[in-house]
Order: structure tokens, then sequence, then C-alpha cells
């Protein structure tokens, strides 16, 4: 009786051994069924991709920036949640001019020394977080056209006003640091200005909010690589008035038209 139960058990392990490696195969219409939709996944990607929409995850973008108010830096971050739309996140450095500033150089001798930018009271630079959207609305058409994006994104903003410091002499002949309107009331004589190091010390910091929004125009032969304009209008808004120039009324709303130049990837 033992070896009776011994041989069912050792046929039944040898039997499950040979289904082990020797598996059910599939059906041939479930492996057809399997083929064709990855070849029409294929082909879908492969079509969007000549049309000109974006197949990929995420991108990066440097920027460099030309407003009707200044210049600066960017570097954009985003992650599709479509073919044709994707959530962006940018940070900004930028310094702000007023429409009224002219350098001018001065003379001592026979010599010219730094220029000065006269009035100037405050350098004042931006540093811009935001959040926003890219929303494509014309394809690129197999990928030889231009791709054409808009761009809407808002966040917070932190101002630095930076003391315009300018070397001058004063009524008793010495040279001394001064800002204007002291350097006017005062009636010292311009040397230089003073440099970009100098008045960090100084810097006082103002919080606000900026929201912006435009037209990208993408250039980029391929998909996977980012050349484009950016073609828009921003507007910021700080807790306090920002100084600029002397005698002239500071602001707390800036509203700017701006260009910016974009290169990067996508993947």
């Amino acid at each position: 009786m033992k070896k009776l139960v011994l041989s069912i058990v050792v046929v039944l392990i040898a039997c499950t051994v040979v289904a082990q490696d020797n598996p059910t195969p599939k059906s041939p219409t479930a492996r057809k069924d399997k083929k064709a939709a990855k070849r029409e996944e294929v082909a879908r990607l492969l079509k969007l991709e000549e049309e000109g929409e974006i197949i990929f995850n995420k991108q990066s973008i440097f920027g460099l920036k030309l407003a009707t108010d200044g210049y600066g830096l960017s570097y954009e971050w985003g992650r599709f949640k479509s073919n044709r739309v994707a959530t962006i996140f940018q940070i900004e450095l930028n310094e702000k001019k007023h429409p009224k500033e002219k350098r001018t150089s001065y003379a001592v001798g026979a010599f010219n020394v730094n220029s000065v930018i006269y009035g100037k009271t405050n350098n004042f630079y931006q540093l811009k977080l935001g959040v926003g959207q890219q929303r494509i609305i014309g394809g690129k058409g197999n990928k030889n056209g231009v791709g054409v994006m808009a761009i809407y994104a808002g966040g917070v903003s932190a101002g630095f006003e930076k003391p315009y410091y300018v070397d001058v002499v004063n009524k008793s002949d010495q040279r001394i640091r001064s800002t204007y309107p002291t350097i006017i009331d005062s009636q010292y004589v311009e040397i230089g200005a003073a440099g970009f190091t100098v008045g960090w010390g100084d810097v006082k910091i103002r919080p606000g909010a900026h929201a912006k929004a435009g037209l990208r125009f993408d250039f980029g032969r391929f998909n996977e690589t980012i050349t484009a304009v950016e073609v828009g209008v921003s507007a910021e808004f700080y807790a306090q008035k920002i100084s600029q120039m002397a005698y002239n009324k500071d602001k707390q709303f800036f509203f700017n038209g701006y260009v910016t130049l974009l290169l990067g990837k996508r993947k």
C-alpha cells in the first residue's frame, strides 16, 4: 500500500513539473490581438510626432529675455499632462530699468572716468517664481513648420532695492561715497559710479506677485529640441513703492512687454 501511494505521489510531481515546463500555449487569436494593439499604438505615436504633437513627458528650457523696462534670465521646467498641455514651473532673475535712465561720462582733467546714471537712486532686481500652463494651439506640420503655444503663468516675486552709490567730491574736497538725491541737493561733484559690488549690504527686499501671458513660437526642426521665441506681456505688483530715480514718482505696479529667446530639450 505504501509503495502504491508513493508511486502516485511521484507521478503527480512529474506531471506538475512537465506542466510548468510546457505551459498552455496562448490562443492564436490572443497573440494576434496583442500584436495588432502594439502596431496601432506605434502608428498613433508616429502620426502624432509627424503632425507636430508633443509626445514627451517633460521639458527643460533656458531663456534670455529683453523687456521694455529691462532684461533677464530664466529657467523653465515642464511636465506634460497630455499631448497638448503641460504644467510649467519658472524661475526668473531680472533687472528693471527706469525709462529716464541716461548714462553720462564725467571728466577729471583730460581723462574720462567711470560713467554715472544721473539721478538713479536704486538698482532694482527681481527674483520671480511662477507656475502656469503651456497649451499648444498650432502644430508644427511634419516637423518642418512652427509650433505655436499659448503661455500663461503667475506667482510670487521678490524685489531687491540696492542703493546706487556714486563716488563724489564734497565741498571740502574730500572724496566720499553718496547717493542721489543727496548728491544733487549737496552739489557734490560726481567722479563715477561705485560699481556693481557696492551696496549689497544695504539691500531692501520688497515682496510682490506677478502674472504673464504670451505666445511661444517653436522653430526647432525636431520636437526633441526646443528653439523658440516667446512674445508677451508681464505685470508685477509690490507691497512697497520702489524708488528708481530721484524726483520721480515711486512705483508699486510695473507693466511691460517682452521677447525671450528659448533653448532647451524635451524627454
